[in-house]
């Protein structure tokens, strides 16, 4: 396989950083406007996986115990999360998710979505198809 060129890498990078600006950074509604961007995973991450732990969190983050706990720190004060001691165990904790976590998870699935149905629609739906399989090979690609 042939190295990217130059050019090929210039491109890329100022499309990603257009396409940084327009949607990652795009929130019409103001959802999760006041969550940094490993609270809103925690938050996901939980709504998928009730009754997680702070290490299977991490685990899934890529990031340190100690950070998921602050995260996780943070959402409770908010009232946004529960930590619940799991029997026969004082040290575990199960990760769910409040009411209010709940329905702030579904206004994010939900915005999230329509970016992505704003992005596919500029596309065929052959392009759609191609699109979707490159960016998961892509993130999927371990070497």
């Amino acid at each position: 396989m042939t190295k990217p060129t130059d050019d090929q890498l210039a491109k890329l990078g100022a499309a990603f950083d257009g396409f940084a600006r327009r949607y990652k950074l795009a929130d019409p509604d103001g959802i999760g406007r006041s969550l940094n961007e490993i609270d809103k995973y925690t938050l996901r991450f939980v709504a998928d996986h009730p009754g997680c732990g702070p290490t299977d969190l991490a685990r899934y983050l890529g990031v340190p115990t100690t950070t998921a706990s602050s995260a996780t720190d943070r959402l409770a004060r908010r009232g946004l999360l529960q930590r619940d001691r799991v029997e026969g165990d004082r040290r575990a904790v199960a990760l769910h998710l409040s009411p209010e976590g709940e329905a702030l998870v579904a206004d994010l699935v939900a915005a999230y979505r329509g970016l992505c149905r704003m992005m596919l629609e500029r596309l065929s739906p052959t392009e759609r198809d191609s699109f979707i399989g490159m960016i998961t090979k892509i993130v999927y690609h371990d070497d």
